[in-house]
């Protein structure tokens, strides 16, 4: 007999993947040029030079070594350059021992939930949110809160958390900047948050800690992306490789555990904990020994800069609602009927791929991702109008 939730979970796929399955399919039907495939984040700016040439560079290395493990928790020189970074720019007293590496932001998300949660813990989650999220909570046999954000600023909701903050919370959430919306937490936004927090700890007697997801800390469009552990200690903070460095495939990031939480080391101990029983042990080597390469090399934001404002135009001039992203790339768009999986289904005539937002926790909306060529932009204009029209007729 299998287990009934890995069933369901099997059974029902994310949203998002199985429409860009979709899209695959019909680009192999119709021509990829015909289908404008806004379904998933998988950069289209290429890795920086630095990347290729450090793997180039790296497979002049001895063999045995370049490809095997490393300890549970990562290259120790590894661990020691993400520290360094860390320490560089964000004037953190980090260590190595506090960094655990992963394949990807997703292992580290799962491993901090079940290191700072006990079955029965509530933690709460931003709505519109990544939808794994609830995955990985019910995974660690905790039950999620979904809060609403402010509208229509999105920004975090502090009565509405205030009154979502209970007994049984062990940890929030954060993801900034923000996918679906592109929002970003203002520094003002995350104090009053912390303040909460403190508030609360003392009437609840409890630890509140706090898990930030950040793989699009660096697509930003002039915003400030205040450093969470500078504002709330108690954060261990989930970062990926994949938007920053163009290197989803790869699944590289890590997770950090502030030093300044004044039970750091307890925590990193609970992390190679649930690293080992969740089997999320020695990230992809090769990867590892990249990234400690090309720790500091920027990100390339003008495409998705220049996609942005030609997205948003276009859309803006034909009528269509939508939310103005701070970072990442995503258009959280207005859907033209209160069912978001309506209009998605509606779009699909139009080879138009749009995620609906029902999997993000709120109704009505579309993810327009525009992580893709300029040209699918360009040409999609006459499919966003045509949909459009549609409903008017």
């Amino acid at each position: 007999m299998v287990n009934e939730r890995m069933y369901g979970l099997g059974a029902e796929p994310s949203a998002i993947r199985e429409l860009f399955a979709y899209g695959m399919v019909r680009k192999a039907e119709i021509g990829a040029e015909n289908v404008f495939d806004f379904s998933i984040g998988n950069p289209s700016v290429p890795a920086p030079d630095a990347v290729k040439q450090a793997v180039l560079e790296l497979m002049d290395e001895e063999p045995s070594a370049l490809h095997g493990y490393t300890p549970a928790a990562g290259d120790p020189r590894v661990r020691q350059a993400v520290a360094d970074h860390i320490r560089r720019r964000y004037d953190v007293p980090a260590q190595p021992e506090q960094v655990y590496l992963t394949a990807g932001a997703a292992a580290g998300l799962a491993i901090s939930i079940s290191a700072v949660t006990e079955p029965g813990d509530e933690v709460i989650i931003i709505a519109p949110f990544f939808p794994e999220y609830k995955v990985w909570i019910g995974t660690a046999g905790c039950t999620c809160v979904e809060v609403p954000a402010h509208v229509p600023d999105f920004q975090l909701d502090i009565d509405a958390l205030a009154q979502a903050i209970g007994p049984k919370t062990a940890a929030i959430i954060l993801n900034s900047p923000n996918n679906p919306v592109g929002a970003v937490y203002s520094r003002e936004n995350l104090e009053a948050f912390a303040a909460l927090l403190a508030r609360k700890e003392e009437e609840l007697g409890r630890k509140l800690y706090v898990i930030s997801d950040e793989p699009y800390r660096e697509i930003t469009y002039g915003a400030e992306v205040p450093y969470v552990p500078c504002v709330w200690p108690r954060t261990i903070v989930c970062y990926s490789y994949s938007k920053s460095l163009s290197l989803p495939g790869e699944r590289i990031g890590y997770l950090y555990v502030s030093d300044l939480m004044d039970d750091a080391r307890e925590v990193s101990t609970a992390v190679a904990g649930a690293g080992r029983a969740l089997g999320f042990i020695c990230a992809p080597v090769l990867f590892q020994r990249v990234i400690a390469r090309c720790i500091d090399e920027p990100s390339d934001v003008a495409a998705y800069a220049a996609n942005r404002e030609l997205l948003t135009t276009g859309l803006g001039e034909l009528g269509y609602e939508f939310v103005e992203p701070q970072g990442a790339f995503y258009l959280w768009v207005r859907a033209l009927e209160d069912d978001a999986q309506a209009f998605s289904d509606r779009a699909k005539a139009h080879e138009l791929l749009l995620v609906p937002s029902d999997s993000f926790g709120v109704g009505g909306w579309v993810r327009v991702s525009y992580c893709v060529s300029r040209e699918v932009i360009e040409r999609s204009m006459p499919a966003f109008k045509a949909l459009k029209e549609s409903y008017e007729g």
